[in-house]
């Protein structure tokens, strides 16, 4: 796993602090912005009512435990900054429970589009160049870990 620099992890948990205290909402943010950016993936989301528009989704209860979940997967990762490699077996059972819902790799760049935009949304000025840089430093290792057990998981299934 890459490693981060002393000023990416500065700024992730700085930009973070407030953010993480109040998840559901940003979550929310991010995922309207992936349902607009991928209508398709709705689909993916399949409830006791089935998510066949944005706000469909967003009024289920089933939907907003996954937001939450989301929410806190990035809360883990601000929370070891210092140690990702500790997350490493989490991230790629993630993935391989992704691959196995039909998630294809590319909704990750979609969804890191998303989280970005999320940021920008919440933070207004406070979201800079280097700050949406370490972002991504932390989301590509995120994923990566995530690809690996995706490609695991479908290697697994052709055997």
């Amino acid at each position: 796993m890459e490693k981060l620099t002393g000023k990416d992890k500065e700024l992730i948990r700085d930009s973070w602090e407030s953010l993480g205290k109040n998840k559901v909402p940003h979550g929310i943010v991010m995922f309207t912005r992936l349902f607009e950016l991928d209508p398709g993936l709705l689909n993916l989301f399949r409830y006791k009512a089935n998510c066949g528009s944005t706000q469909d989704c967003l009024s289920s209860p089933e939907f907003l435990e996954h937001v939450t979940k989301v929410m806190l997967v990035i809360d883990a990762a601000v929370s070891h900054l210092d140690d990702l490699h500790s997350l490493e077996d989490f991230l790629l059972n993630l993935g391989r429970k992704h691959q196995a819902v039909g998630v294809k790799t590319q909704s990750f760049a979609v969804v890191g589009e998303s989280l970005l935009y999320m940021l920008q949304c919440s933070l207004g000025p406070a979201y800079t160049a280097p700050l949406r840089q370490a972002w991504l430093n932390m989301y590509s290792i995120v994923v990566a870990a995530m690809s690996s057990g995706w490609a695991k998981n479908g290697e697994r299934k052709s055997d």
